[in-house]
């Protein structure tokens, strides 16, 4: 999870109800918006970074009205070039939903091109039965995960077998 690595930022917020219950992994607490739509949770990093997937965490029987129902995702390198890579619909969400933010390398090799930027914004567009504010319970952005043995150089490249890769890095 790469989140703790970024800033941040609400469109808007309900007093009590803003990035910190975003963010504090407790599913009873939640970001209420405050505003006109879209409602925009803004994800800036220090250096343009590689993203694999975005989670959010809605729950539709609590909150009715107010669960996201079309959500746009966003990514640039500043507010100023945001593109939409993703657009999603939620049916009656009810916890996690995750949104894959890789495409396939064109290669044919099986490997996966990762998003990559410094901003990506989450546009809540509209919201279950008309709406007007919105409620999202938790939000988690993550990375590619790094191999353990990166870095070490050629000697632990040996460990190869299902074994051997399980003393393959220096605690």
């Amino acid at each position: 999870e790469i989140g703790g690595e970024a800033a941040w930022t609400l469109s808007s917020a309900k007093p009590g109800n803003g990035v910190e219950q975003l963010r504090d992994d407790n599913f009873e607490t939640f970001w209420q918006s405050d505003g006109a739509q879209p409602h925009l949770i803004n994800i800036q990093f220090y250096k343009k970074m590689r993203i694999k997937e975005l989670q959010l965490f809605c729950d539709f029987k609590k909150d009715e009205s107010y669960t996201p129902n079309k959500v746009s995702i966003r990514a640039g390198t500043g507010f100023h070039d945001l593109r939409e890579v993703h657009l999603v619909e939620l049916d009656e969400p009810d916890g996690w939903v995750s949104i894959d933010l890789t495409t396939k390398s064109g290669a044919n090799d099986g490997c996966l091109k990762y998003l990559r930027a410094h901003v990506v914004q989450i546009a809540v567009l509209s919201s279950h039965q008309n709406g007007r504010d919105t409620h999202v319970r938790q939000v988690k952005i993550y990375g590619p995960r790094q191999s353990a043995t990166k870095g070490f150089g050629t000697e632990l490249s040996r460990f190869n077998s299902i074994e051997f890769l399980h003393f393959s890095c220096i605690r």
